[in-house]
């Protein structure tokens, strides 16, 4: 049966608890606005939630599989389950946001499509939807993540769009979110920013959660009569987290761990365990947990998983941790490179980095026999070969 949602859903205000909002420039208000006047009343259209799910089903791939980890389970003593988002069309969980948003987009009339991207899967995603569609796409994404990601950015420039390098700050995840907003400020009138993560103002953390949530609508469906009894995904800012969790979060007889990045280690100035030692501040027009000084100036955040490298942590999920619905966990770099080559050797699957740290907390966890555990498998480790043969090279 499914669960009543509403923990998922914002306030009038848009906020989650203390968490939310839409601290925003005033240039950006009528685009703000608009967009919260008529997300829902397009999104509940029969029309628009049919050919959503026709895309869906026909251009990305879903449903996608759950697949019982034989091996592992053995290993654990628990009954893992993997939800595939690795075999949606374009290798990631993303996909099915970035359809959701550039059908919105054309509902509203915008024939030009901005997006920030970190590992390259949402900005792989929003080509490929915007090339599908016949969208202007332009992506920003930071030059470090250029040379991390290359794989993704050359299957950008293939679908079409135009990447930006951002040289500022960091020059990872932060850095193109902030140059995307700049964008959006000088186009406001043609243009839909397509944020890729539980991030940002009123409504997208809400929005992107919605399009996120076939992920643990499908899981539901998939289980049939087994009870998940723990829900794992890794998060950042936490799009393939909130659409895990979506339809178990008031099932309290789930538990739901987000395992977050802490880099070098929580100790260190080297992380990005925003929820475990953030505090409240605001970014990205939204109020949240973030990685920042005494003086609230936003402190640079590292994980060897470019999605993951992020100081701050989508307000959905910042009320759902302060709210103890949800238990955070952390992995460490090398934590999630062992965990990678493990599910890799034991599974025959190669997940991304990104998801290489929610597969480290199956380590770290101490399961009661037959327990029934869903991990989200959001994406996979093709655009991330060059950081494992390094690894590997180095063992």
């Amino acid at each position: 049966m499914t669960a009543k949602i509403n923990r998922m859903k914002a306030d009038e205000r848009g906020f989650y608890g203390e968490f939310g909002g839409a601290f925003i420039p005033e240039m950006l208000h009528k685009n703000i606005q608009d967009l919260q006047e008529r997300y829902e009343g397009i999104v509940s259209q029969e029309s628009f939630q049919k050919r959503f799910k026709d895309l869906l089903k026909t251009y990305s791939g879903r449903p996608t599989p759950l697949t019982y980890a034989a091996s592992i389970s053995e290993e654990l003593g628990a009954n893992v389950y993997l939800k595939r988002e690795d075999l949606n069309h374009t290798g990631a969980h993303k996909i099915n946001n970035a359809i959701g948003q550039a059908l919105l987009a054309m509902e509203m009339g915008k024939t030009r499509i901005i997006a920030e991207t970190g590992a390259g899967q949402h900005g792989v995603a929003t080509a490929t939807v915007c090339a599908l569609l016949d969208l202007e796409c332009i992506v920003y994404m930071g030059s470090k993540d250029i040379e991390r990601q290359s794989p993704n950015v050359r299957r950008m420039k293939m679908l079409g769009a135009e990447v930006r390098a951002v040289y500022s700050g960091s020059q990872t995840l932060k850095d193109a979110t902030n140059e995307a907003i700049r964008d959006w400020i000088n186009h406001p009138e043609s243009t839909h920013y397509l944020i890729g993560s539980t991030v940002g103002p009123h409504p997208y953390p809400e929005m992107v959660a919605a399009f996120q949530s076939i992920i643990s609508e499908e899981t539901l469906k998939q289980l049939g009569e087994i009870k998940a009894d723990s829900v794992i995904a890794c998060v950042g800012g936490g799009s393939n987290a909130a659409g895990a969790f979506f339809h178990f979060v008031e099932d309290e007889s789930v538990e739901l761990i987000a395992v977050e990045a802490s880099g070098y280690g929580l100790e260190t100035d080297k992380t990005a365990a925003s929820a475990t030692l953030g505090t409240a501040g605001i970014l990205h027009g939204s109020k949240t947990l973030l990685l920042q000084t005494k003086d609230g100036q936003i402190e640079e955040a590292h994980s060897i998983s470019a999605g993951l490298d992020y100081p701050g942590i989508g307000p959905m999920h910042a009320h759902l941790v302060k709210s103890d619905r949800v238990k955070i966990m952390t992995a460490t770099d090398t934590e999630a490179l062992e965990a990678a080559k493990w599910m890799a050797r034991k599974e025959g699957i190669i997940p991304a980095l990104e998801t290489a740290h929610a597969i480290a907390a199956l380590k770290k966890i101490t399961f009661k026999p037959n327990q029934n555990i869903v991990l989200c498998l959001s994406g996979r480790g093709d655009k991330d070969m060059q950081t494992y043969a390094q690894y590997l090279d180095n063992e």
